[in-house]
């Protein structure tokens, strides 16, 4: 069945506690949005295989829990991953406050330097915005991310914020080929699109 597929990236999510990683993750495989989901203890993971450009990658990703007493796990979490989605609720100043802390923990425990990141700002659907849209993109550029706001309820940006990172990923090289090099998968060659197919959400950085 996999045949087809040109490889298998390790996506981590990562964020405070609260600030809506597992809905994203699960608006993003499932379609479905539970306000009731509970914290995630430890780690969920979830596959789900996309197309982006034309090549067929399998994600594993792996959804991590934000709270301190949970986080035993943390070295073995990003081990090899090829792209980080860090998540902050943009109606919680201090969820974004406190985004450095989770910058430094990715640059101590990531095996890669070539690591894309894309920052998202969550909860865009809620009245009562704290971080103005601005302050993360600022955010996302000082620190070379790709950034995106998104509504894990209404679904806005978040399939845009996956497929973002996806393809950046397989236009890094060296990120991900030396494991399918032996099979002689080659990429199909990637069409420069203008400005995407995100009506206007993903600001590349």
């Amino acid at each position: 069945m996999d045949e087809d597929v040109l490889t298998t990236l390790k996506i981590l999510i990562i964020g405070e506690s609260g600030v809506g990683k597992s809905s994203l993750l699960l608006r993003f495989t499932d379609d479905t949005f539970d306000p009731e989901l509970a914290a995630t203890i430890g780690v969920d993971f979830k596959v789900k295989t996309i197309s982006v450009d034309g090549n067929k990658a399998k994600l594993a990703i792996w959804d991590t829990a934000g709270q301190e007493r949970f986080r035993t796990l943390t070295p073995s979490y990003y081990r090899g991953a090829q792209g980080v989605i860090l998540v902050y609720d943009v109606t919680k100043r201090d969820t974004f406050t406190k985004l450095d802390n989770w910058l430094n923990e990715l640059e101590t425990y990531c095996t890669r330097n070539d690591l894309v990141k894309m920052l998202v700002g969550n909860k865009i659907d809620k009245e009562n915005r704290d971080v103005d849209r601005n302050e993360g993109l600022k955010f996302a550029r000082k620190h070379s991310m790709l950034f995106i706001e998104a509504s894990a309820k209404t679904c806005d940006g978040v399939q845009c914020a996956f497929e973002e990172l996806v393809e950046k990923i397989i236009q890094t090289p060296g990120l991900w080929e030396s494991e399918t090099q032996s099979r002689g998968v080659r990429l199909s060659d990637h069409e420069e699109r203008g400005g995407g197919g995100c009506g206007g959400y993903c600001s590349l950085v």
